[in-house]
């Protein structure tokens, strides 16, 4: 008798586990993989109907390990491009890590765009307890104040630093708040911030870790590399400031910031006009009176400044 010819394994496979049966040993339904939500292109559509909302891709992220992948490979991704493409089309052009790709990872950058890191006590920067990070509303990311907090030994870096982030604290000295800020390097491996740091063999802080990629990091205010045009444009009151840098091209600090009442008109920082550099700058780490931005060289173009919503 005629006996029709017995399906190949996979296909047999595919067919018991579509159907509701049990399938084979060792054998999976290709189905299971980049289906309904977990397709990557269904994933894109959705987040980009929801203008890649920050707080939904976390939530996303905490789903399932696959979610989890797909969110540092491609969501962050193209969070980060929607909502500042042209700091990430500045931070991308000859990167060395390769087209597309970032110091510290997307998700790594993302965080740092929309996220606060608060405030934690460093040797330099003494504080009596820690402030938590928060989701930011909205921040302003600027090179030209990224330019205040480079030292004339390493102009020609790009550095794009925040505007702070104001926090009223009950163990602040009267009058002053906290102020959290936060910034990137592009191309941080070919620095010359990062030579000079290397070609001193300055030591890695051993308490203090990148809040955003959780690298190592070095004390700028340490190093000396702390100009006192970074406290001028923070507005810190008496230059009192401590900013970190990570292995990545991280950068996150905090500062003294005169209070600002809510009678005052004016809607920028004020208390900051005169103060001196952070505990460990000195004259020669000073810019003089301002930055001059034709020092940067091919990035003496108009400002690229952004002001990202969360």
């Amino acid at each position: 008798m005629f006996s029709p010819p017995r399906a190949p394994k996979a296909a047999a496979s595919r067919a018991a586990g579509c159907s509701g049966a049990a399938p084979l040993a060792g054998w999976r339904c290709a189905d299971d993989v980049n289906t309904g939500i977990q397709d990557e292109r269904v994933l894109m559509l959705v987040f980009e109907r929801l203008n890649w909302d920050p707080h939904v891709i976390c939530v996303t992220a905490c789903v399932s390990r696959r979610l989890r992948a797909v969110a540092g490979r491609v969501l962050w991704r193209e969070a980060c491009i929607s909502r500042a493409p042209r700091v990430v089309a500045a931070l991308t052009w000859g990167s060395p890590a390769g087209p597309g790709r970032v110091g510290g990872g997307w998700h790594a950058l993302a965080k740092l765009l929309f996220y606060c890191c608060g405030g934690l006590p460093s040797r330099n920067f003494p504080l009596p307890g820690r402030l938590p990070g928060h989701f930011a509303g909205v921040s302003r990311f600027s090179k030209t104040s990224g330019r205040s907090f480079l030292s004339r030994r390493c102009w020609g870096d790009l550095l794009y630093v925040s505007d702070p982030c104001e926090h009223v604290v009950e163990w602040g000295a009267v009058g002053e708040d906290l102020g959290a800020y936060r910034g990137v390097f592009r191309g941080f491996m070919r620095s010359r911030t990062r030579a000079w740091l290397i070609a001193r063999q300055l030591d890695l802080e051993q308490r203090v870790r990148c809040p955003y990629c959780g690298a190592r990091v070095w004390s700028m205010t340490a190093a000396r590399l702390a100009p006192k045009s970074a406290a001028r444009r923070l507005g810190s009151r008496n230059g009192q400031l401590e900013y970190f840098v990570c292995v990545n091209g991280h950068l996150h600090g905090n500062c003294w910031l005169a209070h600002l009442s809510t009678d005052d008109d004016g809607g920028g920082l004020s208390g900051g006009g005169g103060g001196g550099g952070g505990g460990g700058s000195s004259d020669e780490d000073d810019d003089g009176g301002g930055y001059d931005g034709r020092h940067i060289g091919d990035d003496d173009e108009e400002d690229d400044e952004a002001h990202i919503a969360c």
